[in-house]
């Protein structure tokens, strides 16, 4: 008999959830996890990270009090109390994650797996190369790791992944980020507002390339005016590691500059944790360093499936989730169970200002040449609450199909858009018409007036701007 109905390798945000998941469906479950439950993103990633930031907006606003009515003299922070209190954040959900395997009667096995082989239907892990278990279903969740390029190699001390640009000993004066995704913008926004010099280099023609182009431009002109140094179109040709400090030969829009920095972050994507896995055993296949699956999470492996940022992409945890959930119904062989639709999976970026966004991008949208379009746009600074807040620089913009009223997309940037965004991703599973959005009443004096008064744009019904 099989030792257990499902084994999931890492107990990341894809694993853990998968976990819970399978235990509330009366699955006997075990997790295999090699360092820390909860994973890079709740360890090293998403969580600490956004305690980082808080901070950084903090430092901000009391560097904008004036604005405000009140006064302070000789605003100073404690650097070492800053990350400590990140990690203290990481580690107190770190333990919450442990209390709900326990909770759910989950096994958490520590070490390593790898598939050692199959009788059957039954696949046989080896854990740790030693102790040996069976299952019929095995789900891959076992992650990431930060890309990286000849020449440019985080030496952990200089030149750094995300991890070491979370747990600096001291503050670094100055920074060179290589790469504008979401990462590499988060932790640009950090160091400029807590008061490094800043300098983003994308090879890219634009500043976070996933995003709508016109919420890339509204970000560039805003971290600039910040003073953020940007430069796109741009490589790094290489790095000379100083005692302390790095030279970085850039070559700027085809041109060759020199600058000296403190520290540099590597923030180039991230590539699947796919070796040691024993899939040369099996028909798993992987391309450009990630498993590919089918709807279902399935690989062309019987009984195993992958989840996460071991997968295809987005890399982001609350698809890892979902997957997690829809992975293990499928397994359970519930009838209410549907393949997840990646334009309703939001996107977040928790920089100053946050920026947001879920489904097609207008440049997206046109290119399809199906659709009849519909642009909406409302400002910040039409909006109540923004002006109040002492926010007034941002943007919500909508997409719509003319001929349908479909949601097509939506693109913010602004202050708390990261939680504005979820209205138009209930929207858009719903599958709401701008009729439905129009007619929702929208509490005053919220954010949230400018989502419908962006819909209202869109059909010429604009009201306050």
């Amino acid at each position: 008999m099989a030792d257990y109905d499902i084994v999931i390798i890492g107990g990341g945000p894809g694993g853990y959830v998968a976990a819970i998941r399978a235990a509330q469906l009366g699955l006997k479950t075990a997790v295999v996890e090699k360092e820390q439950m909860g994973g890079i993103c709740l360890n090293w990633g998403c969580i600490p990270t956004k305690a980082l930031l808080r901070t950084s907006e903090i430092n901000h606003l009391l560097h904008s009090l004036d604005a405000y009515g009140f006064k302070a003299e000789k605003v100073s922070f404690d650097f070492k109390k800053i990350i400590e209190r990140s990690r203290a954040v990481a580690n107190q959900l770190a333990n919450g994650v442990r209390h709900l395997m326990k909770k759910n009667k989950v096994t958490v096995i520590e070490g390593t797996a790898q598939i050692k082989g199959r009788q059957g239907v039954e696949i046989e892990l080896l854990i740790d190369g030693k102790m040996s278990l069976k299952t019929p279903n095995v789900i891959l969740a076992t992650g990431a790791r930060a890309r990286q390029f000849p020449g440019l190699e985080a030496d952990r001390k200089l030149v750094w992944t995300y991890k070491e640009a979370m747990i600096p000993e001291k503050m670094p004066n100055s920074l060179l980020v290589i790469g504008s995704g979401a990462i590499g913008v988060e932790f640009a926004s950090f160091y400029r507002l807590i008061g490094a010099d800043v300098t983003i280099v994308e090879v890219q023609d634009r500043i976070l390339p996933v995003e709508d182009k016109e919420i890339s431009t509204f970000a560039q002109k805003s971290f600039e005016k910040q003073g953020m140094k940007i430069h796109t179109s741009s490589t790094v040709k290489a790095l000379k590691k100083n005692k302390n400090s790095v030279t970085a030969t850039l070559e700027i829009q085809g041109k060759s500059q020199e600058i000296m920095i403190d520290r540099v972050i590597l923030a180039v994507g991230i590539e699947g944790n796919t070796e040691n896995l024993g899939l040369e055993k099996t028909k798993v296949k992987v391309e450009k360093g990630h498993i590919v699956t089918n709807e279902w999470c399935a690989t062309d492996e019987p009984g195993v499936y992958a989840i996460g940022d071991v997968a295809a992409g987005p890399w982001l945890a609350h698809k890892a989730s979902h997957e997690g959930v829809l992975c293990v119904e499928k397994i359970k062989g519930l009838k209410t169970v549907h393949p997840m639709k990646k334009t309703n999976i939001p996107g977040c970026t928790y920089s100053y200002p946050q920026i947001a966004s879920v489904g097609l991008t207008e440049e997206a949208a046109k290119a399809t040449g199906k659709y009849d379009l519909k642009v909406g746009r409302f400002p910040y600074i039409g909006n109540g609450k923004a002006i109040a807040m002492g926010e007034p620089e941002g943007l919500v913009k909508t997409i719509f199909d003319g001929k349908t009223g479909e949601l097509l997309g939506a693109h913010m940037i602004g202050a708390e858009v990261t939680e504005l965004i979820q209205g138009f991703c209930l929207a858009k599973t719903l599958e709401a018409t701008e009729q439905e959005i129009i007619e929702t009443i929208f509490p005053h004096p919220t954010l949230s007036e400018m989502m419908h008064e962006s819909t209202l744009d869109a059909f010429g019904r604009v009201i306050h701007f």
